[in-house]
């Protein structure tokens, strides 16, 4: 059987009343006829997610959903009942988290980070928002700076927690995010910036080291371009107002500026800088 939860591209083998049978030369699946394309010839290949219709029957769709097998997303209930709980995954047959993975219980109308799983009893794609289940404990392999592939788990006082590469948990610290738009379920790019002796991880969303100073200093560079050659900003400007202009911490600003300066690109003064 066609592995379910993730993408297949897929030859189209035969048509019928209902659709088309979709193959990959030994396993054959349904494209019902609503999702089969206005153009088509038999032999045609065609890029299908696979999961399982409303009587358990394996099933092709063109739609796409929010979550595949072995992710994360942040997704809104449908509904509840005695089982458990009912998700929009972008599908027409909603994703089930059952009441013993939730890590608390789950209330219509709201959003949950979920890992989407296949059970092995059942042969279903579930949901679970338990997710330290699905993280690893061991070490990250990683050196500082290294990029990575984040999702944004949740938001807390202390900052924005992280899922690293799909494997690992990070915190991004609340004084390093300069972007008040970021939402759970948000991925990104991000950076190691620490790894620390009992295995937790810091992350920033900004290149850390030379590197980013570079980085920064192009911001700062562009944004003094767009602004006709002066910026309102030195060494004395609130860190609020840097934040809202460059989206930087004030510590970043002056190694940014310092950058800029050492290369002869800028002029400081008292009122603020100009590009020269």
């Amino acid at each position: 059987m066609l592995t379910i939860g993730v993408h297949h591209t897929l030859r189209i083998d035969r048509t019928t009343l209902v659709g088309l049978f979709l193959t990959d030369g030994t396993n054959d699946v349904l494209l019902p006829i609503k999702y089969v394309p206005k153009n088509f010839e038999i032999g045609d290949e065609i890029e299908v997610f696979v999961y399982l219709d409303h009587e358990e029957r394996p099933v092709a769709t063109s739609l796409q959903p929010y979550i595949t097998l072995n992710d994360y997303a942040f997704l809104r209930v449908n509904y509840t009942n005695e089982f458990g709980a009912f998700m929009d995954w972008g599908l027409e047959k909603d994703l089930f988290v059952p009441f013993k993975e939730q890590a608390r219980p789950m209330e219509q109308g709201k959003r949950y980070m979920v890992h989407m799983t296949l059970d092995e009893k059942t042969n279903r794609l579930i949901g679970s928002s338990k997710l330290n289940q699905y993280l690893s404990k061991e070490p990250l392999q990683l050196e500082q700076g290294h990029e990575v592939d984040l999702i944004i788990s949740h938001i807390t006082d202390l900052g924005i927690n992280v899922i690293i590469n799909g494997t690992h948990k990070g915190l991004v610290y609340k004084n390093e995010v300069y972007d008040d738009k970021i939402r759970p379920g948000d991925k990104t790019k991000g950076y190691i910036k620490m790894i620390r002796p009992d295995g937790k991880i810091d992350v920033t969303l900004h290149k850390v080291g030379v590197e980013g100073i570079e980085e920064n200093a192009q911001v700062v560079l562009d944004e003094l371009k767009a602004s006709k050659g002066f910026l309102r900003l030195n060494d004395n400007s609130d860190p609020e107002d840097i934040k809202t202009i460059l989206k930087m911490s004030k510590k970043t600003f002056k190694k940014a500026v310092g950058a800029l300066y050492r290369q002869k690109l800028i002029e400081i003064k008292d009122d603020g800088i100009y590009l020269i």
